[in-house]
């Protein structure tokens, strides 16, 4: 089943390649969709994907690359809408 997600993950997650690597995890889960930082310090992931791979890169995001401290991710789960092609890092 597939399905999207809007993840939102809180702590030490900027300057810490916490966008890169979650590029990366995506990819290699074959997870479409983007990551960038936002202003109040948090990330914002949205993607699509198998719900088994949206599942595991949340499972990721709670413990993120070495230099992350993560202190709450927060997942609100949509209907899959096909909308991405690849997976990329915003601006």
């Amino acid at each position: 089943m597939r399905e999207r997600a809007q993840i939102i993950v809180r702590g030490k997650v900027q300057g810490v390649f916490f966008r890169y690597n979650t590029m990366k995890v995506a990819q290699n889960l074959g997870i479409k969709g983007w990551v960038r930082n936002l202003k109040d310090g948090s990330v914002e992931i949205l993607c699509e994907g198998e719900s088994k791979d949206i599942d595991e890169l949340i499972k990721w995001c709670w413990k993120g690359p070495p230099a992350a401290l993560v202190e709450d991710v927060n997942v609100k789960k949509e209907e899959y809408m096909g909308e991405f092609q690849t997976f990329e890092i915003r601006y």
